[in-house]
């Protein structure tokens, strides 16, 4: 558009300059053309001012006709023009559009033709992205190889520790000792479990399946049901249908972490709010917990990894701070986005919001 303006506006400045040219021409020439035409008229001034003023009033008058066509003209060849060298550039950008909606790195321009700067482009463009593929996948299969690693001597030294607590010869100390052990070293399985899923969270969905998060949520809290009981928290359930498509272990994960969080940071009598609904072409899940107060300032960083509030340290039970980093990951690789928001009671409410499928 800019530049069928630039077409138009050029040739318009061009025209006017050679109409007001033309126009001077014939103020200076009309009046010789007109003498050696028609000797009488010359000599007849009312008449010659009257043919004068006609002439050059038909001149302007046809002229800007003249130059307004022209630059139409002109506008309408500009457009098709930069249309055509702007094309390569356009696939450029609805290709960086999609993959960064997406998160697809391995789709790639592909852009063939003569050597010029928007071939160079796409040609740096797909590299960008292969490079950036080859790291993210690097990153994961690092997370993967070293989570599985860690598994193995976690799991040994369960059973070591486990064999030696349920020995009848073992004292009371080394009994209470080994349960302690055992603590840390469930801890230490838990924070592995976490990384795997944060890693495998922040790939990009392609196996999406049709589901309800109604279901997911059902089944997350029916999970939950006996850890609610023992810490003495109410469950309220306000499920609507909520269609959605994505991986079913993921969201499954991502609902069951919020539940988790909503019942970990919660007080004895306390309440737990877990709603599901849709809106237009977004479905939401909300987990709304009472607890202690969070501070504004604070619940940006509870999505960090490893962020825990109130000071909990290793040797408390209420997770690795990977669960909301966690949920971040997922619901951003299906295309969703998460916010939380303190409660004035105490407590947290945090929302996510997926795509919604289907009717």
């Amino acid at each position: 558009m800019r530049f069928a303006l630039v077409c138009a506006l050029v040739t318009a400045v061009a025209c006017g300059a050679f109409l007001a040219v033309l126009h001077v021409a014939a103020r200076r020439y009309l009046p010789e053309m007109l003498h050696s035409a028609e000797e009488d008229v010359y000599w007849n001034l009312p008449a010659y001012d009257r043919i004068r003023r006609a002439a050059l009033s038909r001149l302007l008058v046809f002229g800007a006709a003249g130059v307004t066509v022209v630059s139409l003209v002109a506008a309408g060849l500009g457009w098709l023009l930069a249309g055509w060298a702007l094309r390569p550039l356009r696939r450029v950008t609805e290709s960086a559009r999609r993959v960064a909606q997406s998160h697809d790195l391995t789709e790639r321009i592909g852009l063939d033709g003569p050597r010029e700067d928007a071939t160079e482009l796409a040609g740096i463009f797909d590299g960008m992205l292969a490079r950036l593929a080859r790291s993210f996948d690097g990153q994961r299969r690092f997370v993967a190889n070293a989570s599985h690693e860690l598994r193995t001597p976690l799991s040994i030294n369960q059973t070591l520790v486990d064999v030696a607590v349920r020995n009848p010869a073992a004292s009371e100390d080394l009994r209470r000792l080994g349960e302690s052990l055992l603590l840390v070293n469930a801890r230490h399985e838990r924070l592995i479990d976490g990384l795997l899923t944060l890693a495998e969270g922040e790939r990009t969905v392609l196996d999406r399946s049709p589901l309800d998060l109604r279901d997911v949520a059902e089944h997350a809290l029916d999970r939950s049901q006996e850890e609610a009981g023992t810490k003495d928290v109410t469950v309220h359930r306000l499920l609507d249908g909520a269609p959605t498509a994505g991986n079913a272990i993921l969201l499954e994960r991502l609902v069951q972490n919020l539940v988790d969080n909503g019942l970990r940071h919660n007080r004895a009598g306390g309440e737990l709010w877990v709603t599901t609904r849709r809106r237009d072409d977004r479905i939401e899940l909300l987990v709304a917990n009472t607890g202690l107060p969070v501070p504004a300032y604070e619940v940006q960083s509870i999505f960090d990894p490893f962020r825990r509030l109130h000071g909990d340290r290793l040797g408390s039970d209420r997770g690795s701070g990977l669960g909301l980093s966690i949920v971040r990951a997922i619901a951003e690789a299906h295309g969703g986005r998460v916010a939380a928001s303190p409660r004035a009671e105490g407590g947290l409410t945090v929302t996510v919001e997926l795509p919604a499928h289907g009717d």
